[in-house]
């Protein structure tokens, strides 16, 4: 049941039946699911069967008392929230039944005022845990992308583009620079598929030599060569009903090609020494670094295969077309990757401006090295500049002509600096200034006016 059609729902335990009817009386005009148990082990039962929120529990019970009670619901459903009624007082009570996990202790007589408003209270946490229970539920899924992390207008449009084509059956050719994440896109896509309960199976093309490609991906009998004391299935029928990722597709000698072509048209696999063929349902989704376009211009690869491959095309854009999620990468790799043996805890904003400004040839990819590096050598809790290594830091932030090196580590003073120094090198040239920065034109005209920079640079 979601969390739009459920309520709230409260189990009343007291071994007098007249109290339980007080109870429900006091809960009557609220929209609440009331249940109530006579005894302890009647609570468990239905615990056991039915959704709990809370719980208001007698102390003195025959049999199974509250405190017993309450420690056997927060064993098995910690989540539960318990206020422990009696009529006995004593603080001696009170605090155990606090110490065993009770949120609230309250006397008999109660007020109902009284009870209701420590209820509310209850029904308020509840409330919040179920709206971010939601929240998570749909950030898992908007980012059941694996690690695909990104909040850019670009990254936007490509998680868009996978919960679109995720349920279809088409091929799809991933493009994108060395370190762009494209294996996560393609776990992505079959996450969203109607095969993500099948075989998710990678291959890097360019890491399998060729003389055991044509057996790893199609398999062999025994017999077939010298060494192959066994039948394998291969890579391709591992990924029946699942879905085959070959990145670097590219890498594929011609050979490998023609027979990977006739596996995607006929829909069978011929492992190699057999003259059997079996048959495969699978989704094949590729990569590659190479523009294939031109690879089969000049003949290198098969063009009936690049169209077999290439129904749908996607981009991944490089990390200097979506700069604004670096801060957001860099604390996801601290948080993922710290451990015991370093005191890092965060990042800077200094450091944070110093990544923003370099230009990450090597992509996702080496932010996630740069990070990890930085947390082996860290010394505080605070990644700092002087932290990264030096042809992110130095660049940054090298005093620009007629400027004094940067002494305060306000967010401020690094950001006036890195804008100064893409005005430097930029020849003053405010456009080029901003694509230097990666950010608006808009945007460094409003920075410039705020560290009256017009001055310096023209």
């Amino acid at each position: 049941m979601s969390s739009e059609q459920r309520k709230f729902s409260l189990l009343m335990v007291d071994d007098e039946p007249d109290i339980l009817t007080s109870l429900k009386r006091v809960f009557f005009d609220e929209d609440y699911h009331l249940h109530t148990a006579l005894s302890g082990a009647d609570a468990l039962s239905l615990i056991a069967e039915t959704r709990i929120d809370a719980a208001i529990i007698d102390l003195k019970m025959p049999g199974m008392d509250g405190l017993a009670l309450l420690k056997e619901i927060k064993k098995d459903y910690p989540q539960i929230m318990a206020i422990m009624l009696t009529g006995h007082g004593g603080v001696k009570e009170a605090v155990e039944a606090i110490k065993l996990g009770a949120v609230d202790f309250l006397e008999k007589p109660f007020e109902p005022e009284r009870l209701l408003a420590h209820v509310a209270q209850l029904h308020q946490i509840w409330e919040l845990r179920e709206e971010n229970r939601k929240l998570k539920d749909e950030v898992e899924f908007q980012f059941g992308f694996d690690r695909l992390i990104g909040n850019s207008t670009a990254i936007l449009r490509l998680k868009q583009m996978i919960v679109q084509l995720g349920p279809s059956n088409v091929s799809i050719l991933i493009q994108g620079e060395t370190g762009t994440g494209k294996e996560l896109v393609a776990r992505a896509i079959h996450q969203h598929s109607n095969r993500s309960n099948n075989n998710f199976v990678p291959v890097d093309c360019s890491a399998i030599s060729e003389t055991v490609i044509e057996s790893e991906l199609f398999g062999h009998v025994r017999g077939a060569f010298t060494g192959a004391h066994m039948s394998t299935i291969g890579l391709i029928r591992s990924a029946d009903k699942g879905t085959l990722f070959l990145d670097e597709v590219g890498e594929l000698s011609p050979v490998i090609q023609v027979k990977l072509l006739r596996t995607i048209q006929e829909r069978e696999v011929r492992p190699v020494g057999s003259t059997n063929t079996h048959q495969v349902d699978v989704r094949i989704l590729a990569a590659t670094n190479r523009n294939l376009e031109e690879e089969v211009k000049r003949g290198s690869f098969r063009e009936d295969l690049y169209y077999r491959l290439n129904v749908v095309n996607l981009d991944v854009p490089p990390l200097v077309k979506q700069r604004e999620d670096i801060p957001l990468l860099a604390r996801y790799f601290v948080k993922r990757f710290r451990n015991d043996f370093s005191p890092v805890k965060d990042i800077s904003q200094g450091a944070l401006i110093c990544l923003e400004s370099y230009h990450w040839p090597g992509n996702i990819r080496e932010l996630e090295n740069v990070i990890r590096r930085t947390l082996a050598l860290g010394k505080s809790d605070m990644i700092m500049p002087e932290d990264l290594p030096p042809h992110i830091y130095g660049p940054a932030f090298e005093p620009s002509k007629g400027t004094a090196f940067i002494k305060s580590d306000s967010l401020a003073a690094y950001e006036k600096e890195a804008i100064n120094n893409a005005l430097h090198k930029s020849g003053g040239n405010r456009k080029k200034a901003s694509e230097i920065l990666g950010i608006g034109e808009a945007t460094l005209y409003r920075k410039i006016k705020k560290y009256s920079l017009e001055e310096h640079n023209h």
